[in-house]
């Protein structure tokens, strides 16, 4: 008898995909600033400066109010000294009168009334004293500075990313069983098949 049916079986079929993990460095980007100064010649010259002071000198003119009080306080300083230096003077020269030696009165009178002969006549002059002048000398400053450039670097920071491992299974095939028949066909009844011989069934 020969066989009829023919099964197959079709096993799975499964893909597989692997990556590796991988550091993943992002370079860094630099920019560039450029900026400029500009300089300069600049001069500068001072004159000479002169300075009079005639403070001294007009003082000596004509002195202000606190200047006169200071003044006359000074000549009644020196008026009482002087006073009293020609009192001791006369005093002691009434000490001394001797009997006989003539009269001390009238010697007295004649030294207080009698003129200093060797006194000289007020005579003074005006201003006493003159300006006080002084100057100060010339400057020329010169400065020239030449022109600058500024870099200014901008720099981006580095950048690393850890990309992990990956495993990719793709199903390309599923399993399955393939039934076949591959017999002829059948008759019903099987005497209709054109090649039908009956069976002989002996008894």
């Amino acid at each position: 008898m020969n066989q009829l049916i023919e099964i197959t079986s079709v096993p799975i079929e499964i893909e597989m995909k692997t990556s590796r993990a991988r550091l993943e460095y992002a370079r860094a980007t630099a920019d560039l600033e450029v900026s400029r100064d500009k300089g300069g010649l600049s001069i500068k010259s001072r004159p000479i400066r002169l300075n009079i002071d005639t403070f001294e000198m007009q003082r000596s003119i004509m002195p202000s109010a606190a200047q006169k009080i200071e003044q006359n306080a000074q000549k009644g300083k020196e008026a009482a000294y002087e006073a009293t230096a020609t009192y001791a003077q006369q005093g002691e020269l009434l000490l001394k009168a001797k009997v006989g030696s003539g009269d001390p009165l009238a010697q007295y009178s004649f030294t207080a009334l009698s003129p200093d002969m060797n006194a000289q006549p007020g005579l003074d002059f005006i201003p006493s004293t003159g300006p006080e002048i002084s100057w100060d000398p010339a400057e020329l400053n010169i400065r020239f500075e030449m022109d600058k450039l500024n870099f200014d670097w901008r720099l981006s920071q580095t950048q690393f990313e850890f990309v992990p491992g990956d495993i990719e299974i793709t199903v390309k095939q599923h399993p399955e069983v393939l039934i076949k028949y591959i017999g002829g066909p059948i008759y019903v009844p099987p005497s209709a098949d054109p090649n039908y011989e009956p069976v002989d069934v002996q008894a």
